[in-house]
């Protein structure tokens, strides 16, 4: 599956499975490596689970919209890496 990312510049189209890499890279450097991208992958806990903590979350929520040029919705669940996907597609 792909889908239209559009950014800042220019309309971006990336696969699922790069979307989700770049979201489990995004999620280890938001908590400065205490979450490996490898285990937000596995997708066996939810990211608070992992050790995901408020800070990091702040920290994600902030690289995702710049790394996407989205606007995330905080009011909607972001417990898990498919939530996360979710709220990008």
């Amino acid at each position: 599956m792909t889908f239209r990312l559009i950014g800042i510049d220019s309309p971006v189209v990336r696969e699922t499975g790069e979307v989700r890499r770049r979201v489990a890279d995004l999620v280890h450097l938001a908590t400065d490596g205490a979450v490996g991208s490898d285990d937000v992958l596995a997708g066996r806990a939810s990211l608070p689970d992992l050790g995901v903590t408020s800070l990091g979350y702040l920290r994600l929520i902030d690289a995702l919209e710049r790394e996407f040029g989205v606007d995330i919705d905080t009011t909607a669940p972001l417990a898990t890496l498919d939530d996360v996907v979710d709220q990008l597609t």
